[in-house]
């Protein structure tokens, strides 16, 4: 009986929690304009929940989480092109001179890099003065550039999926992607 009143607790606390945050939950999400569909990599799932950590307020875990997921989506597009490994700043670079990518996409994915990426994982003392929800809204926004650019999709021939970037997609005999849809989350 007492842990059928406990669990009633917990499930009221949540519940009005919740509804005290479901407003700037709805803000936030509305903020970032993410990619709603990228194909189903490894970092597809992560990335989803970068975005709901953003969305639920949890600031310090959105900017953790965006360092690991560019720095996974630069390694893919490097290994999809074939390219040799090198520190990340370089490996940035070469993609845009080569035009795997754009000077935006660069741009975001250096922002990301140098975004206090060393202090945040080693919770170096100097975290004590980031402003971790501007900086998360910023990471978050910059992935979305990423994203969009590399996992691009027109559609077509009545809801057909086209990719923009063919190369990043797994690409089946029959034609058919596999895909991560983020319609809503």
């Amino acid at each position: 009986m007492q842990k059928l009143l406990e669990r009633k607790q917990i499930e009221d606390d949540l519940r009005s929690e919740f509804e005290g945050t479901i407003k700037d939950r709805v803000s936030r999400y509305l903020e970032v304009g993410h990619q709603w569909i990228i194909g189903a990599h490894h970092f597809a799932r992560t990335s989803t929940e970068c975005l709901l950590l953003y969305r639920d307020g949890y600031f310090v875990g959105t900017v953790m989480m965006s360092h690991a997921i560019n720095e996974a989506i630069i390694k893919f597009v490097v290994e999809k092109n074939s390219l040799s490994a090198k520190p990340l700043d370089d490996l940035i670079e070469e993609l845009k001179r080569g035009g795997q990518i754009s000077a935006d996409c660069a741009e975001a994915s250096m922002g990301i890099y140098g975004s206090f990426r060393n202090d945040v994982h080693h919770m170096n003392p100097t975290v004590s003065s980031i402003d971790f929800r501007s900086l998360a809204l910023k990471n978050i926004q910059r992935l979305a550039i990423i994203e969009s650019e590399i996992f691009a999709v027109d559609i077509v021939d009545g809801g057909k999926r086209r990719p923009r970037n063919p190369a990043y997609w797994d690409v089946g005999k029959d034609g058919y992607t596999s895909a991560y849809l983020r319609i809503r989350f």
